[in-house]
């Protein structure tokens, strides 16, 4: 196979950005589709198993469903097990984008020897087939919308078909409507952020000009701080740019007295405040004071105010906003966006 272009990857990143609202749509409707045993509406607890790119979705939907949403607990493990007390009363979701990652192939295993109720999302792989073989809903879906073939660009599936297998399953109430309002959210920030847009309205390119060459603090609240995370993900991988993520209010607590040392810090950093009319009255409050506060000890920040009506839409607006800053500023570095050397460094090094 002829090796792409650079400017071939950009497109196709690009591509997959413009894709987004393609991708929740289409996951959305397939697992509605999928049928489920009656005792998978009875487990006790949610367990998700994924690594990296994988587990993106799953940590949108987790913020989005923390408060109060969903019926049972829901936990993130990303390890080579499953925790303790998962059991036959457990739902655990296994999602591989190829298949092959080695702590969900474990945490599968171990998940048919406790008998736990089991959902897969994969494109195929050895995951699909130890699925298959133990006649396990699996969501094997056609990546037909993620033209880069990136796991950290497939996000409208990942968190798409958490959405439906937690709805269908009478998890949470989220209805067809919501997903519907989320995708034209998708669609009306596409349009604003694309590449046609002139460098003078467009936000997206705006930052790019203040964050090239500083490393991101990225700030967000509630259920803005997975698809957040998400965002930083992509920082390191698409633009080999060093990001974290700091939740506010816990910043108040710590962060804010580490700020004067060591002194290149104030050249080096730059924060993005994540803000939303959404956040409860007493973490909005705290927005501007951590931003003066940063101000004081001379390093710059932005904020980007999400303004969606719906939290589930602000998670899409803040995917959208974010995946086009890191499309940016990739492009502007020369950087390839799809080659992961150090990532695929540890896979070389610990396969069989």
């Amino acid at each position: 196979m002829q090796a792409r272009s650079l400017e071939e990857k950009f497109k196709l990143v690009l591509s997959t950005i413009k894709a987004y609202p393609a991708q929740l749509e289409q996951a959305w409707d397939e697992v509605s589709k999928i049928d489920f045993p009656p005792d998978y509406k009875e487990v006790e607890n949610i367990v998700f198993c994924g690594m990296g790119g994988s587990a993106l979705g799953a940590r949108m939907v987790d913020s989005f469903t923390s408060e109060n949403r969903l019926r049972v607990p829901f936990e993130i493990f990303t390890e080579y097990h499953l925790p303790d007390y998962a059991d036959d009363k457990s739902l655990v979701i296994l999602s591989s984008y190829s298949g092959s990652t080695e702590e969900t192939i474990n945490a599968a295993q171990m998940a048919v020897a406790k008998r736990a109720k089991i959902f897969g999302i994969t494109t195929g792989g050895k995951l699909a087939e130890i699925l298959k073989k133990e006649s396990i809903p699996t969501y094997i879906f056609d990546p037909k919308n993620n033209p880069s073939g990136q796991p950290r660009m497939s996000l409208g599936y990942a968190s798409g078909a958490i959405l439906a297998i937690i709805s269908k399953l009478g998890l949470a109430h989220i209805a067809e409507a919501d997903i519907g309002e989320a995708i034209e959210t998708m669609e009306s920030a596409i349009a604003e952020l694309d590449e046609k847009v002139p460098e003078g309205r467009n936000e997206a390119i705006a930052f790019v000009k203040k964050i090239k060459r500083k490393a991101p603090v990225l700030v967000a609240s509630e259920h803005l701080i997975g698809v957040t995370h998400a965002i930083k993900n992509q920082f390191n991988e698409s633009a080999k740019t060093f990001a974290t993520l700091f939740d506010l209010p816990e910043v108040n607590h710590h962060l804010i007295e580490g700020l004067s040392r060591p002194l290149a810090l104030k050249k080096l950093l730059h924060f993005v405040f994540f803000t939303s009319d959404l956040y409860p009255k007493r973490v909005q409050r705290r927005y501007p004071l951590t931003a003066d506060v940063v101000r004081q000890n001379g390093i710059d920040y932005d904020i980007y105010h999400v303004s969606s009506k719906t939290k589930l839409a602000q998670i899409y607006e803040v995917l959208v906003f974010g995946s086009f800053v890191v499309y940016y500023l990739t492009r502007d570095l020369g950087i390839d966006p799809m080659k992961i050397p150090w990532v695929d460094y540890f896979k070389e090094k610990l396969s069989p």
